[in-house]
């Protein structure tokens, strides 16, 4: 008899527990809603997709000419072995 009692009980318990989940998950989105006076508010409505395969202007400079880009690498190399030399010295 007080195992049936017990049963009982358990099953009662476990209702209660599971109505009461579900009553507060359906309170969710309005909890979800609500924020603080000092955030901006969520829009509504979701922005529109970036524009993917919209191209960029063509450039009104020109490219940069052979030998002023040769110079530029040679002195970033340059920089690079000093730098390299550097590291070495310091360990």
């Amino acid at each position: 008899m007080f195992a049936l009692w017990d049963l009982q009980k358990s099953r009662l318990a476990c209702c209660a527990l599971l109505t009461a989940a579900f009553a507060l998950g359906g309170c969710s989105s309005q909890i979800a809603d609500m924020s603080a006076a000092d955030t901006p508010a969520h829009p509504r409505e979701p922005g529109a997709y970036l524009p993917v395969h919209d191209l960029p202007p063509d450039r009104d400079q020109a490219i940069i000419p052979p030998d002023q880009r040769a110079k530029i690498e040679a002195e970033l190399a340059a920089a690079r072995d000093r730098q390299a030399v550097a590291a070495k010295d310091a360990k």
